[in-house]
This record gives C-alpha cells, sequence and structure tokens, in this order.
C-alpha cells in the first residue's frame, strides 16, 4: 500500500510536469504538483514522525504477562510496563521462548 501512494504522487508528479512542458493550465499544474507532494511527503515522513522512542534503560520495566500475536508482523510480542512513565513496550519473543514458554 505504501508503495502504491508513492507511485500514485509520482504520477501526479510527472503529469504535471508534462501539463507544464505543454503549456496547459497553471491551476491543473499547480493542483497536481501540491497533491504529488502531500502524497509522497505524507508517506516518507509518515514512518519517521510516527516511531515511538522508548529508552529501556531508563525506569522499573515491568512484564505485564501479557502476550499476543501482532497481526502486522504475526510474531508473538510480550508487553512491558513502566510505572514510572506509564509506557508500554512490545517487544518480539523470541524463536525459543515460542517453543519453551517457560524460558525467557
Amino acid at each position: 500500500m505504501r508503495w502504491f501512494v508513492i507511485s500514485l504522487g509520482a504520477i501526479a508528479l510527472m503529469v504535471a510536469a508534462l501539463l507544464l512542458v505543454t503549456g496547459q493550465g497553471v491551476w491543473t499544474v499547480l493542483w497536481l504538483l501540491v497533491n504529488g507532494c502531500v502524497l509522497i511527503g505524507a508517506i516518507v515522513f509518515e514512518r519517521w514522525r510516527y516511531r515511538p522512542s522508548i529508552d529501556r534503560s531508563k525506569g522499573r520495566w515491568q512484564p505485564t504477562g501479557e502476550r499476543f500475536v501482532d497481526p502486522g508482523t504475526g510474531r508473538l510480542v510480550d508487553v512491558f510496563y513502566n510505572p514510572d512513565t506509564g509506557e508500554r513496550d512490545y517487544v518480539e519473543v523470541s524463536r525459543k521462548a515460542q517453543i519453551d514458554p517457560g524460558r525467557r
């Protein structure tokens, strides 16, 4: 989906350039340029902006006992909680721990 949206943005920019070269309407070119830049910019900066920065070296991280399969990756995840900050962290369980749940 990410590459599809980037492709749409690139197509909008290419069509805008083509229309600009052929001397078509300025408003159409401007509209395509803005939309192409917004699509590409939103996707590129989305990954950078919404990545949580969790510092596991600070605070008292405690396991909550919660485990679930992450729907995005299909991997088993343990949930940890820091009562000092209220942060939660999701840590992938190693394959060995999945085979032998008694070990971590």
